[in-house]
């Protein structure tokens, strides 16, 4: 079938290229018009979890609840006391068009206490804006964002000597999708050139480096375009542009960088460029879409979960792999008829695309060391990797606030402001929202109800802030930051409270959130692991017929894994390199991060898997001689993989070079995930692991030989029956 595909390919390689540009030219107008669509709101919590249900019903009862904006004052010599302070914010305040801004609360408009540092010499305003939707409410800031400072009101303020500074939840949001959005202009501009000359180094031809490069900007442009398709029917987070964009391009090239290789070689075994172009797409095409098949059933775990986050991270990966799949065995073998033995041309280096005995390179006599001794080096490497990941077993589980923006951003001051100087919790309480509760017993059940939530240890404090009929709103305060696990536990207690007799209660706020998202994460995970297993292990073993090598592949993964939590752990949540790394240690992961980089890991982990195991494989079926078909794959692939390795390292660290400190942490787990299975895993665990194993590298028991036989998915068509033991 592959084959056959391929030499469609070239018979209508003119047509190919034709839709392929149109298509370019398409996603290069309509496609990049995505940033526009996407949100950056809470897109972290569960859709149907108790917090959840608290946030819609204090909505319809009470009106949407919370601030968009919070406006920090300040004033060195006055205090919120002197009526000039007052003058001054009050005056700033009614200059702002009031169609665009509502419901403004300040100090002196409430009263409340909590809305007064300690020193008195600082204070806030909250407002809610106009919008429908929070996309509506974010244009509605943007359009005004100038006029909370500045504007009409400003000259009152500076002359009393008072500064004001935005935060907030939208503030935030709109900081964190302009940071995204301009690191991907940024890393874009920078990772092409230098991607190009790092091939030119790798092919030593420049039209041979340019294919994997052009592969890679028109799937940057596919992915583009699917994601704002995808916006058309569900949420996606602005978050995604990151992985999509990352994946795109460093898949793009991966596979571009495979596809070449694969037809250079055949160029000097087959008679006819139509011929080179049918195998190439026979062996490394046919390899690609196992490869790529393989990294979106790992992506396509993340669909699982309820969190918008991960779902549309799952749908906008799935896409993109899928558009780096097509345009890797369609678009680039269309090319590659049409060039070619003009694909090794404007060498670089003489030697460019001139073969090497597959016994006689480095790759193949380090493959034997290693299986000289291959107990020694699977021992020292596994207890390495686990050594690696001990750290992750004291990982703390927290969320994502403002700290995640760089340090110099006005809207992380005000929140670290709000959070020191004044009392704990003021702009974050927990709420409880009592329905049903009887008229005429309301004060006394109410008041039972509210001594047993002040009696939870750590809670400092309980009122009611609103009453509709027989509903009313309670908002819980507490010591603790938000997101700790005594604040966890705080809310764990009071959703154990037995509620007011005929009444029921949702507790919500940020830190009933966090332990929402906790509960579903760990219901859902478990579930991630068996899709994501039970899917490798059938594709894995239609690729290669063995039921050893997919569990074999999917513990090593599993190690990788853990040693990159570990590193992960180890950085960001104790704070080591947060200096050089540009970031500040919050002692938390967001516990979604762990799950991406599981499902983005766990993908290019096999990706590399079935490269190496490929050949492998083919060798093995000419030979029947397990250890020169090891050495021989690695020296077939081992420069390859590690090649794709580090460009994908040089793509992702450009992209993560980001001031959003949870990209910065997707980026350097994925680094590190990179560097240990390319340096490590593959070119060290797996030749010595199957030096140890023999034979028994390639078992099956009989009926699933005769599946094989029938339904496998091979790298080449072999002359005989595959050498099954």
């Amino acid at each position: 079938m592959f084959e056959a595909w391929g030499r469609a390919l070239y018979r209508a390689r003119r047509l190919v290229l034709v839709i392929a540009v149109l298509f370019a030219a398409a996603a290069g107008v309509w496609g990049t018009g995505v940033f526009s669509k996407l949100t950056a709101g809470n897109t972290f919590t569960p859709p149907n979890s108790q917090s959840s249900q608290e946030s819609d019903l204090a909505a319809r009862v009470f009106g949407r609840g919370g601030a968009d904006v919070a406006v920090l004052y300040h004033s060195d010599t006055m205090t919120v006391s002197d009526p000039a302070y007052r003058q001054a914010v009050t005056a700033a305040l009614a200059s702002l068009p009031g169609a665009d801004v509502r419901h403004v609360t300040t100090f002196w408009s409430s009263g409340q206490p909590a809305m007064v540092s300690a020193g008195r010499h600082s204070t806030y305003a909250t407002m809610q804006l106009a919008g429908a939707d929070d996309q509506a409410r974010q244009d509605t800031y943007k359009a005004i964002k100038g006029d909370f400072s500045g504007g009409a009101g400003g000259s009152a303020l500076a002359a009393a000597g008072i500064t004001a500074q935005v935060g907030g939840n939208l503030p935030t949001e709109v900081a964190i999708g302009g940071e995204v959005t301009s690191n991907i202009a940024r890393a874009e501009g920078i990772s092409l050139p230098v991607l190009l000359i790092l091939l030119v180094l790798i092919f030593g031809s420049l039209v041979a480096a340019a294919l994997p490069v052009a592969i890679g900007g028109l799937a940057i442009l596919g992915s583009f375009t699917v994601l704002r398709l995808l916006t058309m029917v569900t949420t996606v987070s602005v978050y995604s542009v990151n992985i999509t964009t990352i994946m795109g391009l460093g898949l793009g090239i991966d596979y571009g960088l495979f596809m070449v290789t694969r037809y250079r070689e055949e160029l000097r075994r087959q008679p006819t460029v139509q011929r080179a172009v049918a195998r190439t797409v026979a062996t490394a095409g046919r390899t690609v879409v196992v490869s790529g098949v393989t990294v979106a059933l790992a992506l396509t775990s993340l669909m699982l979960f309820p969190e918008v986050f991960l779902r549309s991270m799952g749908y906008g990966g799935v896409a993109t792999v899928a558009v780096d799949v097509i345009a890797a065995v369609t678009v680039l073998p269309a090319i590659l008829a049409v060039l070619g033995h003009r694909v090794n041309a404007l060498r670089v280096r003489k030697n460019a695309g001139k073969a090497q005995e597959m016994e006689q390179g480095g790759w193949y006599r380090f493959a034997r060391s290693v299986m000289r001794r291959p107990a020694v080096y699977a021992s020292v490497i596994v207890v390495g990797l686990l050594a690696l990941g001990a750290p992750f077993l004291k990982i703390s589980w927290g969320g994502t606030d403002a700290r995640a923006l760089p340090a110099s951003s006005t809207v992380r001051h005000v929140y670290e402001a709000l959070t020191s100087d004044f009392p704990a919790n003021s702009t974050a309480p927990i709420e409880a929202v009592v329905t049903n509760v009887p008229g005429r017993a309301a004060a006394t059940v109410l008041a039972g109800y509210m001594r047993e939530i002040d009696s939870v240890p750590g809670v400092a404090g309980v009122q009611v802030t609103g009453v509709r009929g027989s509903t009313v709103r309670l908002d819980v305060g507490y010591r603790q930051q938000a997101d700790s696990p005594a604040a966890r536990q705080i809310v764990t207690d009071i959703r154990n409270i037995p509620p007011p007799p005929g009444a029921a209660v949702l507790v919500g706020g940020s830190t009933a959130g966090l332990v929402d998202l906790l509960s579903s994460l760990g219901a859902t995970l478990p579930w991630m692991a068996l899709l994501t297993c039970l899917a490798t292990f059938l594709l894995l073993f239609l690729a290669f017929g063995s039921v050893v090598l997919p569990v074999k592949a999917i513990v090593m993964n599993v190690l990788s894994l853990s040693a990159t939590f570990g590193v992960i752990v180890w950085i960001f949540q104790w704070g080591h390199l947060s200096g050089p790394l540009q970031f500040t240690a919050t002692g938390t992961i967001d516990p979604s991060m762990p799950i991406l980089l599981l499902a983005i890991i766990f993908g290019l982990s096999m990706d590399y898997e079935v490269f190496l195991l490929s050949r492998i494989r083919e060798l093995y079926d000419e030979t029947g001689d397990n250890a020169r078909a090891v050495a021989g794959g690695l020296q077939r692939t081992g420069g390859l993989i590690t090649s794709l390795a580090f460009l994908l390292v040089i793509v992702v660290g450009l992209f993560s070079a980001s001031g959003i400190a949870f990209i910065k942490l997707l980026g350097v787990g994925m680094i590190v995930a990179l560097v240990v299975d390319a340096t490590v895993v593959r070119v060290m665990l797996v030749p010595a692991t199957m030096r140890l194993l023999g034979r028994a590298n390639w078992w099956a028991p009989r009926p699933l030989r005769r599946l094989y036989s029938r339904y496998g998915i091979r790298e080449a068509d072999a002359a005989g029956p595959p050498v099954l033991v």
